[in-house]
Formats: structure tokens, C-alpha cells, sequence
């Protein structure tokens, strides 16, 4: 669906798309190393060899291609046509020929869609699930694709009371506005987590690392500090849940218990 805002069920959507594409624009080695090593260190593990490798939400590639370098066989797929293309693009330029990376358009709430592509050893979401919409239905989902002794690695964005309602209210707000608004809006907020570092430095004698170091310390998504700050300010649909939360939901899901167990030790709340 073309235009700056496309409409939904859920309403107003953020083109995630545009926006990986644009960040694909500056990828490089460097960035592409330090893929692999945060995903390395975020499933504790030296490589993906003999693994397979599900990226829900595949976005820009990146972690698909930092998937397939560390030894995977990778299944990517994305809501957004044009994230497809991205990383159709990636594999094109550094795994042409390879038949064990499938790249596919696809949705995390359809069933049936889930249900053909199996199982898989890592089961790799992360920061895709609250922005579907029906978060829980995504999570539930995406919890029955993982292989016995597998892992499900996500990140979902922690409840923080009023201050995630204010967030949410900024959202709309930006997905709402025409394009110069949408500027005022990611700088404006910029401007305060960068004036709140300040004043943190000023009254606490302290030198914590600016708004540009602390969101990307924060989510390790080896993302350009514009492009983080842009799919923060306009990520929406947008959901968030306490740790606990999820842990009870898929409990409750009646998930196996060899899932639970790697559930609850790789499941990443954000």
C-alpha cells in the first residue's frame, strides 16, 4: 500500500520498510561484523553451524545475513514488501547461490502461513512482535515453531505505566503528520533525551553517554543513530508487557516444558 501511512486493522502503520531500506545505504563490514557478534552474544553461542534459523520480521537483512555468515541455514520473512526486498538485495550480493537462505514475504499472525514452514533450532524475533498489533497472538505463534531443545530469542518493549502511554500518544501522533511534522517530532525528541543526559551529567556529577550511544547500548540492533531514532519515534502499532507477563502467557499457552525452560532463559524483554 503506497503513500506515508499505510492503514490497517489496527490502524495508522509506521513504514518499518522505508526505513530499513534507507539504512541499508550505509551498511558495511564493520556494521556487519558487529551483527554477528551481537548475535553471538545475545544466544550465547560461536556460531550457528548446523542450525536452523527463522528471522520473524526480517527488516533490513542485517541479522538474517549475520545468521547465515555465522553458519545457519536462514528463513527470513517480513510484513513489508519492501523489507523483503532488502534483504532479498543482501542475499543477491553476498550468498547469490545459496539454497539454504529462503527469503519470503509473510505474516507472524497468519496461522496456517506459520504452520508450513516447521520447526527450527532458534527462532529469532526481535523487535517485531509489538508493533503486529496482536502481540500475544504473534507470541503464541511464533512459541510453536521452535524445535525441542531449540531457543526463542525476542525483545518486546517493557510496560512503563504512564510513560508508555505518553509514548504511544507520540506515536500516532507522528504516523498521523506530514513529513515536516514528522521531523519536528524526531528531533524534538532527540533534543530531550539529549537535554535529560545533560542534566543527568549536571546534577549527578556523573558523564552518562549521550541519547545516540544509550539507544543503541540499549537495543544492539547495529543501527545508524538517525534510523533508531526514527523507527522509535514512529514504531506503531505499539504494545508493551512486564517480563512476567509473557512468561505466564506462554505458560499458560501450555508451551512444553523443554520450551519453557529455553523460554524463559532467552526471552529478551526490552
Amino acid at each position: 500500500m503506497n503513500g506515508p501511512m499505510q492503514k490497517q486493522m489496527t490502524g495508522y502503520r509506521f513504514e518499518f520498510d522505508k526505513n530499513w531500506q534507507r539504512f541499508l545505504l550505509m551498511l558495511n563490514e564493520e556494521r556487519i561484523v558487529e551483527s554477528e557478534k551481537s548475535l553471538m552474544l545475545m544466544l550465547e553461542v560461536d556460531n550457528l553451524r548446523e542450525k536452523s534459523f527463522l528471522d520473524i520480521g526480517a527488516g533490513s537483512g542485517l541479522f538474517s545475513l549475520a545468521a547465515k555468515r555465522l553458519g545457519a541455514r536462514v528463513f527470513s520473512f517480513d510484513f513489508d514488501t519492501l523489507s523483503v526486498a532488502c534483504t532479498k538485495e543482501l542475499k543477491r550480493h553476498y550468498f547469490p547461490e545459496d539454497q539454504n537462505w529462503s527469503v519470503e514475504q509473510g505474516n507472524v499472525l497468519d496461522t496456517d502461513y506459520l504452520t508450513s514452514l516447521g520447526k527450527f533450532d532458534v527462532v529469532y524475533a526481535w523487535g517485531v512482535l509489538h508493533h503486529t498489533g496482536c502481540m500475544w497472538k504473534a507470541l503464541e505463534n511464533i512459541a510453536q515453531l521452535v524445535r525441542e531443545g531449540g531457543k526463542l530469542f525476542i525483545s518486546v518493549y517493557n510496560d512503563q505505566g504512564n510513560a508508555s502511554r505518553r509514548w504511544t500518544g507520540i506515536k500516532v501522533l507522528y504516523s498521523k503528520s506530514k513529513r515536516p511534522i514528522k521531523l519536528i517530532i524526531v528531533l524534538g525528541v532527540g533534543a530531550y533525551w539529549e537535554m535529560r543526559s545533560a542534566l543527568a551529567r549536571l546534577m549527578q556529577f556523573k558523564n552518562p553517554p549521550p541519547f545516540k550511544d544509550r539507544i543503541r547500548n540499549k537495543r544492539e540492533r547495529v543501527m545508524s543513530v538517525w534510523h533508531d531514532l526514527v523507527d522509535w519515534v514512529g514504531g506503531y502499532p505499539f504494545e508493551v508487557a512486564k517480563p512476567e507477563l509473557i512468561f505466564d502467557f506462554l505458560q499458560e499457552s501450555r508451551i512444553c516444558t523443554h520450551k519453557i525452560k529455553n523460554l524463559w532463559r532467552w526471552a529478551r524483554v526490552q
